[in-house]
């Protein structure tokens, strides 16, 4: 697992030691799910106790389908184990909200431990992170938005990115996958979050280059934490859109 690079300042962006004791950006490079899955365990038990501060995860995993807690999720699973361990795919069953979905490299995955004791709104927190990406992808040059009935992040009928999130006492854990340079081919092996009506894409797919990951994070965790003051003090009422101009 890499090192963990800090950020304490979203508006500058600029990367600092573990001394900080603000908010928090920390990358752990690339991962596997069940291991990634524990830190963020133990990470909320730290969070908890006031050890931490609030926390913005980014991290790649190694290629796996993970199955949410939404009923019938797993039925989503469309190749056998035998599919699976050809193409080196592990399978975990999570403790998230959401179906079924697939994380891999060149997606980037965020993972907030944060504290919702100030504002206990789960259905809020999640709106909140849906406007998180779509004010990200539209700083990045590509126009997204919310579906309605649906969860994620949609390019009309394309989903590039998908929220599955789950709380411990008002502690945050899980959180959302963008597709960025990422093989969209695994995801034939599931119905991507059990929708029948769409398709997934990515930012190099509709954008038509491959984006540097440090880039897409460092735009991200600025929006994050922009957006997550706005939230804790205007209970989500007030969170910012941004103006979306395509680049050229």
């Amino acid at each position: 697992m890499a090192a963990a690079a800090d950020t304490r300042n979203p508006a500058s962006q600029a990367f600092v030691g573990p001394e900080s004791t603000g908010p928090i950006t920390t990358d752990w490079g690339r991962t596997r799910y069940s291991d990634a899955w524990r830190q963020q365990e133990a990470m909320v038990a730290r969070r908890l106790a006031g050890d931490v501060s609030d926390t913005l995860v980014f991290t790649e995993h190694e290629p796996v389908y993970t199955i949410g807690v939404h009923p019938g999720a797993a039925d989503h699973l469309v190749w056998d184990m035998t599919e699976l361990s050809r193409r080196g795919i592990e399978l975990v069953e999570t403790n998230r909200g959401g179906d079924i979905t697939y994380h891999g490299p060149g997606q980037i995955v965020g993972y907030p431990i944060v504290d919702l004791k100030p504002h206990q709104d789960l259905h809020a927190y999640l709106r909140f992170l849906e406007q998180v990406l779509i004010n990200s992808l539209g700083s990045l040059g590509l126009a997204a938005a919310r579906r309605p009935g649906k969860t994620g992040i949609w390019i009309g009928t394309r989903k590039i990115a998908a929220i599955g999130v789950a709380v411990k006492r008002w502690v945050t854990f899980h959180g959302f996958a963008l597709n960025v340079n990422n093989d969209l081919g695994a995801f034939a092996g599931i119905v991507p979050c059990g929708i029948t009506d769409g398709t997934v894409t990515s930012l190099q797919q509709e954008l038509g280059r491959a984006f540097d990951p440090a880039e897409v994070k460092q735009v991200l965790s600025a929006e994050f934490w922009t957006q997550f003051e706005i939230f804790l003090k205007s209970g989500g009422r007030e969170l910012a859109g941004a103006t979306i101009v395509p680049k050229a």
